[in-house]
């Protein structure tokens, strides 16, 4: 209620989606993602040509997001929180392309969660919209 006033709901009132977290947990989840990223950066070369390294991946935690840190560029984020991000929904586990070295783009590309993370990104970074 607010002021007194209780709102009128609709059958046609949008609910919130739930998102699913494929049964894994949260650093499970951002393990297959280090893996899959590494798979496609292999999967690139083809089979003649194995790359002769593997790609230097690192997470930093921070208060909202998860920073993939690949050498010394910002591979992407990934959200720790429910909420907003610029005026825009997240949940936990979305990926966001990096806007800067500290801040995350405005939408989602894909989620951790998701059955076909894969098709999200590249091991270049977070598809775009």
């Amino acid at each position: 209620m607010i002021n007194g006033i209780k709102p009128m709901l609709s059958p046609k009132t949008p609910t919130p989606k739930e998102p699913t977290t494929n049964g894994l947990s949260f650093d499970e989840a951002m393990d297959s993602l280090l893996e899959k990223i590494q798979e496609n950066y292999a999967s690139r070369y083809g089979e003649n040509h194995k790359p002769s390294k593997k790609l230097d991946l690192s997470l930093k935690r921070g208060r909202k997001f998860v920073k993939v840190i690949e050498g010394s560029r910002v591979w992407g984020f990934v959200s720790l929180v429910d909420g907003e991000h610029r005026n825009a929904p997240i949940f936990v586990g979305d990926i966001m392309k990096p806007a800067s070295w500290s801040a995350a783009a405005k939408h989602s590309r894909g989620s951790i969660f998701d059955a076909e993370v894969h098709k999200s990104f590249s091991w270049t970074g977070p598809n775009y919209l």
